[in-house]
């Protein structure tokens, strides 16, 4: 489901539908700036404040009103994305050269969290996975030719994508080591087999980004067009989440020839080049859930503040407001974190330690705020009057999709284990 962290294989390959109580509700300031990716001063660039201000309300007067039809009306999405194409925020994580906005990790940190104030947000902003991860990728690891058949389309929102890496057991989930689909040179061209599970977006991509085994502990990514004969696509997945369009699908690669233009990057450096895409998708995941979580804590609050009982406001008892104030300590606490792994993304271009650590906080105080606030809500909280329910079965995957929370745990501590070790005998270790 979706993709999953790369930097837990071996150290030798680490080398290598809205109602009226959202607009009641007041929002936390936004308040910080972001600069261009093209940038090396961590300092956010001018503009950035006025660009989150116009995603809070396109998301806010644009998409929550029809975000309920939007999921079955492609001509209302279509309607919209050419709205938010004239108010000037669509395609945020793109480059400028194919018509995004060429924002950087930091600059991305708001503009992502308000787009995720509503499911369809990043769908109708073109920043949504896997689509915003796999633009990345591909302007910084395809070719020129490359990025021209597939980057363009992608950026401009004529076209999906998917990322096809996990696999069913004892294929590669967690633990990318296990990849099992293999790739072998036939001639000029490769032959692909194998079978992917999960692969988020698959029915109705225009295109697969393939990871499969190319050697000993080798592994490389592939290009694969829909329609390329030993291609299919298989059933969607029943999960408690829906709102990832394409679903979560079967994939099945039977000898499935493609020419050796088809590699992206370079042959058995599928797993070094993957964390191109990996590191900065898991941020902008966590940029995306923040803003769900943070319009559930928005609901609650409007549900609050006029629910009476036992002769006070909701709002003024004890047990409410000690959920009140956690939640506002998680949403602090994440807003922190992305932003400070934003930062060493944009200056170092890599930041797995950073990544996994908020990675594994953001996705389950997520949870916690959006939990919490359904408690908060009672009755209504699990009714689909509000969206708090769903909101609860969108977020649950979180904590397994993009590395399981306890895989980044055991990174974390392999790398803090690993860091001690080298600065108790005077070597060096990089994370």
């Amino acid at each position: 489901m979706l993709e999953r962290p790369v930097d837990t294989v071996r150290r030798k390959t680490d080398q290598s539908v809205g109602s009226a109580l959202d607009h009641r509700a007041p929002r936390a300031a936004t308040g910080a700036t972001r600069r261009h990716r093209v940038s090396t001063n961590a300092t956010p660039g001018e503009g950035a404040e006025d660009l989150t201000e116009r995603v809070t309300s396109f998301v806010d007067h644009q998409v929550i009103p029809v975000e309920h039809e939007i999921e079955t009306d492609r001509e209302l999405l279509a309607r919209l994305r050419g709205a938010a194409r004239a108010a000037g925020v669509f395609a945020p994580s793109a480059p400028t050269e194919y018509g995004g906005l060429g924002l950087s990790m930091r600059e991305q940190a708001d503009v992502l969290e308000e787009s995720g104030r509503s499911l369809l947000g990043p769908l109708v902003m073109n920043c949504a996975a896997p689509d915003e991860g796999n633009m990345t990728l591909l302007e910084h690891v395809a070719t020129p030719a490359q990025r021209e058949r597939y980057l363009r389309p992608l950026a401009a929102g004529d076209a999906r994508s998917a990322f096809a890496m996990t696999e069913p057991a004892p294929g590669a989930g967690s633990d990318p080591g296990a990849l099992t689909t293999t790739a072998v040179r036939d001639g000029g061209d490769w032959l692909i087999d194998g079978r992917k599970w999960f692969i988020t977006g698959a029915d109705g991509a225009a295109f697969f980004i393939v990871m499969a085994g190319t050697g000993a502990d080798a592994a490389t990514m592939f290009l694969v067009d829909a329609g390329t004969p030993g291609l299919s696509v298989g059933r969607h997945i029943p999960t408690i989440d829906a709102g990832f369009t394409g679903g979560h699908c079967e994939v099945v690669f039977d000898r499935c020839r493609v020419p050796s233009s088809a590699v992206l990057g370079e042959v058995d450096r599928g797993f070094a080049n993957a964390q191109v895409r990996l590191g900065p998708a898991r941020l902008t995941h966590c940029m995306r859930w923040l803003g769900v979580a943070r319009r559930a804590h928005e609901i609650m609050l409007g549900y609050v503040v006029e629910r009476e009982m036992f002769g006070s406001r909701l709002a003024d008892l004890g047990l409410a407001q000690h959920l009140i104030a956690d939640n506002e300590i998680d949403i602090a606490a994440c807003r922190s974190l992305i932003r400070t792994t934003a930062a060493t993304l944009d200056e170092r271009g890599r930041a797995n330690h950073e990544t996994s650590i908020a990675k594994t906080f953001v996705s389950e105080a997520v949870g916690r705020i959006v939990d919490r606030s359904v408690q908060l809500c009672g009755a209504q909280g699990v009714s689909h009057d509000l969206p708090l329910a769903r909101f609860l079965a969108e977020v649950r995957p979180f904590r397994i999709y993009d590395g399981a929370s306890e895989v980044h745990r055991w990174a974390v501590a392999r790398r803090a284990v690993r860091r001690y070790e080298a600065a108790r005998t005077g070597g060096a270790t990089h994370g």
